[in-house]
């Protein structure tokens, strides 16, 4: 095979990723808080000295470098539920990780528990400040309310508060299933700069007419990668053929 070949293989896998995440972002159009992704690519270049033809000696190749997430922030949707929450800026909710540890999400659905704690529709339990989950007790639980930074109280006063968690460099999180994110380095944000809008949760910012616009150039790329591949195919034959003759 020669290096032709390994660039137009390239070419082929980096579409091939860029069709996957294409179909993640579609599957997830309705996932409440869900953030579309965009896959990262970077040339990594070659030189060779084997060619005679300098302009020929740089080869461009397509690297993956795995995929950021777009942070623009999802359509509010009203649930009915006054305890239902949407975050009004960037950052996630930090909730417990089914198999252990602390997972992040923007879906603010929220429920309480038998034991009086905030839970997600998952019935992972929401953690507030210092990662300490927000428990009721049962006798105030008609009385509770959010307020918009994300003070969790009732008629007897503040029993904590749903903090949001901002990540510098959204390259960290990674995708844990249910609408859920893992990442490490965050930090919370302070009273003052937090913002909550109550009523209703965050939509997926997947935009459907973007996504199939998508995919149909990747379709047409694909198509077109191909057809140079089956010319390369043909024109070695061809030269064979030739030298075949004059042998």
């Amino acid at each position: 095979m020669d290096i032709s070949s390994y660039v137009l293989l390239s070419q082929e896998q980096a579409l091939r990723r860029k069709l996957d995440v294409a179909a993640n972002n579609i599957a997830n159009m309705s996932t409440a808080g869900f953030k579309r992704e965009r896959p990262v690519f970077r040339d990594y270049v070659e030189r060779s000295e084997e060619t005679n033809v300098p302009e020929a000696r740089n080869v461009a190749f397509v690297l993956d470098y795995g995929a950021t997430h777009d942070v623009k922030a999802g359509a509010f949707q009203s649930t009915g539920n006054p305890l239902d929450f949407m975050i009004d800026g960037p950052g996630y909710v930090a909730v417990e990780a089914p198999g252990g540890g602390t997972a992040y999400t923007r879906a603010g659905f929220v429920r309480v528990n038998e034991a009086g704690e905030l839970t997600n529709a998952g019935g992972q339990r929401i953690l507030g400040e210092g990662g300490r989950p927000i428990a009721v007790p049962p006798d105030q639980l008609g009385t509770l309310a959010i307020g918009e930074d994300g003070t969790v109280a009732t008629a007897q006063g503040p029993v904590g508060r749903i903090t949001v968690t901002m990540f510098d460099d959204e390259r960290v999180l990674s995708p844990a299933g249910d609408g859920m994110m893992k990442g490490v380095g965050g930090r919370e944000l302070a009273i003052a700069d937090t913002k909550i809008k109550t009523g209703g949760i965050e939509g997926s910012n997947v935009d459907p007419i973007v996504e199939t616009t998508s995919m149909v150039e990747i379709l047409r790329a694909y198509q077109s990668s191909s057809k140079i591949a089956q010319d390369m195919d043909d024109m070695r034959k061809r030269a064979i053929d030739r030298l075949g003759k004059l042998g």
